[in-house]
C-alpha cells in the first residue's frame, strides 16, 4: 500500500500573495493537480501544511478518489526537511511503509516514474532520482520510519540542507538513461508567477 506525501507548508514567498498550494491553475487548484497524477499509483494521500491551511486545501481535494490524512506542521515554517519528517510520521499511522514526496507545486508529476521509483525503492531506504547534479529530494520515494528518524535527527544537530538526511540511508539513485525513459517535465515546479502563467499555458495547450 503505497502512499504519496504531499508538502504544502511553505509560504510561497517567491509566488507573490496568496498560497499557491491551492491557486487555481488552468481550472483546477495546484494541489489538486499534483493529487490526481499521484492517483493511479498511491493508496492514501498525505498533505504536510500549516493548520492556517488545511480548510482550503481540504476543499480543493474535495471528492478525491483516495483516502486523505493531514499532517500538520508542530511548528510552521521549519523548512522542507520538517515537512518531510511531519509527513512520513503520518504515512507511518497508515498500512504504507513507503512514501513518495513531492512539492506541492509539480503539477506535470509523470505517475510512470512514481511507480518506477517505488519498485526501485524496495529492498532499500530510499530511491531519488538525480536529473542533474543535484538530487531531487521533493521528488523521491522513502522507507517512512528511516526517512522521518534521519530528518529529525538532521533537525536536532540543526542541519537544515534537505539532503543531508539522504545520506544516512541506504539509497538508490536514478539516473542518466534509466530516467531519461520518463517525462523531464515531472520534476518542473512552479515557484513564481511567471511560473506559473507558463504553466498555465501548458495545460491549456
Amino acid at each position: 500500500m503505497p502512499a504519496g506525501v504531499v508538502l504544502a507548508g511553505g509560504r510561497s514567498t517567491r509566488f507573490g500573495e496568496g498560497d499557491k498550494a491551492v491557486a487555481d491553475l488552468a481550472g483546477v487548484p495546484m494541489i489538486r493537480r499534483v493529487a490526481d497524477r499521484l492517483a493511479p499509483v498511491v493508496d492514501v494521500l498525505v498533505v504536510n501544511c500549516r493548520a492556517d491551511q488545511r480548510e482550503a486545501v481540504a476543499d480543493a481535494l474535495s471528492g478525491y478518489d483516495r483516502p486523505v490524512r493531514f499532517a500538520t506542521d508542530p511548528d510552521p515554517d521549519e523548512g522542507p526537511m520538517a515537512g518531510i519528517r511531519t509527513g512520513l510520521r503520518e504515512v507511518e499511522a497508515t498500512d504504507a511503509a513507503y512514501g513518495f514526496v513531492a512539492a506541492c507545486d509539480m503539477p506535470f508529476l509523470d505517475p510512470d516514474l512514481v511507480a518506477h521509483l517505488f519498485e526501485r525503492a524496495r529492498g532499500t531506504d530510499a530511491a531519488v532520482p538525480r536529473p542533474t547534479e543535484w538530487f531531487e529530494t521533493t521528488h523521491a520515494v522513502y522507507r517512512a520510519t528511516a526517512m522521518a528518524d534521519a530528518c529529525d535527527a538532521a533537525l536536532a544537530a540543526g542541519e537544515r540542507r534537505i539532503v543531508e538526511p539522504l545520506f544516512e540511508l541506504d539509497y538508490v539513485v536514478v539516473e542518466g538513461e534509466e530516467l531519461a525513459q520518463f517525462d523531464a517535465a515531472s520534476f518542473a515546479n512552479v515557484n513564481t508567477r511567471e511560473e506559473f502563467e507558463d504553466a498555465e499555458r501548458r495545460l491549456r495547450e
